[in-house]
């Protein structure tokens, strides 16, 4: 590979890249046009693609040309620059997103100021571009890297901010985000040191805060959504927040969400591994929470407006529910089944309790 060809390769492809943007300032003809340049100049330097292109091969003296990518870049990501130019960041995105381990961490000082400038902005398209660049380099950046110099912390701190946000799609980034940083800040959960609270403690207790009042659909589905996880992730070091998880549970489970009861659904996953984890702490809460899930049950079984399969899954997960409190309160909710008047109830409902009895 010839000097030469690195040397015109890096503005060849900005050029490419910047052009084959689905935005205001190309069109369908020069949209493909751009792909062409870009599938040339792969062609001609005998590159795989993209990828192979920025970071060449590392098991030979192939170089690729991230490095002058990012040498005429930069001065265009500079926090009082980098707005003036829609296309660079877009081309910054782009660039990063097919940047793998183990060039990342090579380039990571250059990679990751641009991609905490994104974050950091007030416009949420900007902010989610930011986030999902910061992800990336999570997951492709070894821990130790991420430690060095404090970084995970300064990552942690800039995405736990957006937890205040009221938006959506920012906030379910974010979320996800987290989720795979943490591993990176926290021990094991199987280490002694998880018996401590910890930075999971801080994201979930902040989550079921916003949980409890929320009443936007959007926000209550990506809420429920990724609760899950979390809870998974805590293991019993979620009885630290079983009251506000209770809460949680009561409020959502009540409150319908057609078309795909995405929210009932998900709070029934994070019923049951919650019981599944910390069960010794459930015994006390079964009266409440199986008042909650018959009142579901009567609710579905008169309810038209849910599809049939939404119907059978919220009912069946309902009844797994009481398997479990059941279990968990060693056959107390059988003996409480056995006072309910049977005649309140239709053969739905009374069909999902049958299988409580059917697997003692």
């Amino acid at each position: 590979m010839t000097g030469l060809l690195l040397t015109v390769a890096p503005p060849i492809f900005l050029f490419s890249v910047t052009h084959f943007q689905d935005q205001p300032w190309s069109s369908a003809s020069s949209r493909t046009a751009a792909r062409h340049l870009h599938e040339a100049l792969v062609r001609v330097g005998g590159w795989r693609d993209s990828a192979h292109l920025l970071m060449g091969d590392e098991y030979t003296e192939d170089r690729g040309i991230l490095g002058g990518v990012l040498d005429i870049l930069q001065p265009q990501l500079t926090k009082d620059s980098w707005h003036r130019c829609e296309a660079v960041k877009l081309v910054f995105a782009w660039t990063l997103l097919r940047v793998t381990r183990p060039v990342l961490s090579l380039f990571l000082p250059r990679l990751l100021p641009p991609s905490l400038l994104l974050n950091d902005h007030y416009r949420p398209d900007n902010c989610m571009l930011g986030v999902g660049c910061v992800h990336h380099i999570v997951l492709n950046t070894p821990a130790a890297d991420l430690r060095q110099f404090n970084r995970a912390e300064v990552l942690y701190q800039a995405l736990f901010k957006h937890l205040y946000t009221s938006e959506a799609a920012v906030i379910q980034l974010v979320l996800s985000c987290l989720l795979d940083l943490l591993l990176i800040l926290e021990k094991p959960s199987s280490s002694a040191s998880h018996r401590k609270p910890s930075r999971h403690d801080d994201v979930l207790r902040l989550v079921l805060t916003h949980m409890e009042v929320e009443h936007k659909v959007a926000l209550r589905r990506v809420y429920a959504s990724a609760l899950p996880p979390y809870v998974e992730r805590m293991g019993v070091a979620v009885c630290r927040h079983l009251r506000r998880v209770e809460r949680v549970v009561l409020g959502y489970l009540e409150v319908r969400d057609p078309p795909e009861e995405t929210s009932r659904l998900m709070i029934l996953e994070v019923l049951q591994r919650t019981i599944k984890v910390a069960w010794p702490r459930m015994a006390c809460r079964v009266d409440v929470l199986l008042r909650c899930l018959l009142r579901l049950l009567v609710d579905l079984s008169s309810d038209s407006s849910v599809g049939g399969p939404v119907r059978q899954e919220l009912m069946d997960q309902s009844s797994a529910s009481i398997r479990l409190l059941d279990a968990c309160s060693e056959g107390r909710v059988q003996r409480l089944l056995l006072q309910l008047d049977s005649r309140c109830c239709s053969t739905q409902v009374l069909s999902c309790l049958a299988t409580v009895t059917a697997d003692r």
